[in-house]
């Protein structure tokens, strides 16, 4: 049995950086991955997909040059094969960038296997035994598959194989409408795709307030892209040029099917019953404000213990456990705003509770809206679609929370979340003099207009 002072499992956005102030102290310890270091993020999220957005984008600004009095004689052509490889070099940039800073560190042993629960303090990899009186699980979650009819009989893709198509879709048919079906669904649509996003709920994106979902319908809508909402039967067959999509109201026949209709943790198969933990009816790990699970010396960090599902909020569940347990601070997940963006184009920014969810908490609340048609810089940049929201408690003159849907939406959120995690009220940004011509300038003309609903 080989004995270290901590265990991280996984090598997402969180155990890497933890292990790495570990050594920092002096501590010996030991990196589990199954696979690529990095995570989804590096490997199958934010890097590679954020790459494809990149090319897809290029290929939009390029369509439409005349607007902008840029002609380009003949078709804008898509090279699939160049589109996945630049995606591919930035995801090796950055495996290949943390496979060399871990090599680098005395103190770090990193493995690469599938890592199982023997007892509380005890794993076993690759045939070997391994003990630490602290092990922290970063495993990360990957695709659900809805048991639909006809979904065994076809080929169908998920946002991890996706990446690797080096080929353009003749019609992409995307099952789910939320976060990462719709970053697909306009990417797809963009190279050059026919897209149809089927969705089971009433609306897209249905996390947000329903002008926000009604707005990124018509986004999306406006370049051609098909929507089926409130799709209550979904059934696959193979046809003789691809395969056949079939709702309670419409026959699509597509090429490709990709399935985006959510995540799981990866918690079934790491042996947590041997080690006590528990997990939810969804199968997260149930974690305290400190990331501690119910087990004395196990923590939970990242999308395994379902609070956030984002790189940064996995980020910050590593200085959050660093804090505590190597600084004596005391930091508490609790304490965590949440923010986000959806990285369609114009993308949303998001940060705090909706609209409904402020109505719900019985907050007397103030809502300003704003359309970025009154916006300069997106008049001047010919990208008008979108509109910003804020509220705030009318009581203590706190924002509660905002959507920017817009050009440079997931920029110009942060002045908010700022201000939200500093604890400054409304009426004090209002005072700021930003920089003209911003987006971000329309964020004390948006507060002065905040209004009692």
């Amino acid at each position: 049995m080989k004995s270290f002072d901590a265990i991280v499992i996984g090598a997402g956005q969180a155990g890497p950086f933890l292990a790495a102030r570990m050594v920092e102290k002096g501590m010996k310890v030991a990196l589990i991955e199954r696979k690529f270091l990095g995570g989804t993020c590096v490997n199958a999220g934010c890097m590679p997909t954020k790459t494809l957005v990149a090319s897809a984008r290029a290929a939009h600004v390029a369509r439409n040059g005349a607007t902008y009095g840029v002609n380009i004689p003949g078709e804008i052509a898509i090279d699939m094969k160049v589109v996945r490889a630049r995606a591919e070099t930035v995801t090796m940039n950055a495996r290949n960038g943390l496979i060399g800073w871990f090599a680098g560190m005395d103190g770090m042993t990193v493995i690469y296997g599938h890592a199982r629960f023997e007892d509380p303090k005890t794993v076993s990899v690759n045939g070997e035994t391994l003990t630490a009186p602290r092990i922290f699980l970063n495993v990360g979650a990957r695709p659900v598959i809805p048991d639909l009819p006809g979904i065994n009989d076809i080929d169908y893709l998920t946002s991890t194989s996706i990446i690797d198509l080096g080929s353009l879709p003749r019609h992409l048919a995307v099952i789910g409408g939320s976060y990462i079906g719709l970053e697909f669904a306009q990417m797809y649509r963009r190279f050059g795709a026919e897209v149809s996003v089927i969705e089971h709920g009433p609306k897209l994106a249905s996390r947000e307030d329903e002008d926000i979902s009604d707005a990124i319908a018509d986004v999306l809508r406006s370049e051609g892209i098909d929507i089926h909402t409130g799709a209550s039967e979904i059934a696959f067959s193979k046809s003789s040029d691809g395969i056949t999509v079939a709702t309670d109201s419409a026959r699509i026949d597509a090429s490709h099917v990709l399935i985006a209709t959510g995540r799981k943790p990866n918690t079934d198969d790491l042996g947590l019953d041997a080690a006590g933990v528990i997990t939810d009816g969804r199968g997260f790990i149930t974690v305290d404000d400190k990331l501690a699970t119910n087990v004395d010396g196990i923590w939970a960090l990242g999308d395994c213990n379902g609070h956030g599902a984002f790189t940064h909020t996995s980020y910050n569940d590593f200085e959050i456990a660093a804090a505590n347990l190597l600084d004596s601070d005391d930091r508490k997940l609790s304490s965590r705003i949440l923010a986000y963006a959806l990285y369609i184009d114009p993308p949303l920014g998001r940060v705090g509770m909706t609209e409904k969810q402020a109505r719900a908490s019985g907050h007397k609340i103030l809502i300003s809206t704003r359309p970025m048609s009154r916006v300069g810089r997106a008049n001047e940049r010919g990208e008008t679609k979108g509109f910003m929201k804020v509220i705030a408690d009318a009581e203590t003159k706190k924002i509660l929370g905002a959507a920017i849907l817009g050009i440079e939406g997931d920029e110009v959120i942060h002045g908010i979340i700022d201000a939200m995690n500093a604890g400054t009220t409304y009426p004090a940004l209002q005072w700021s003099v930003p920089i003209h011509p911003t987006v971000s300038e329309l964020i004390p003309t948006l507060l002065g207009d905040l209004k009692p609903v």
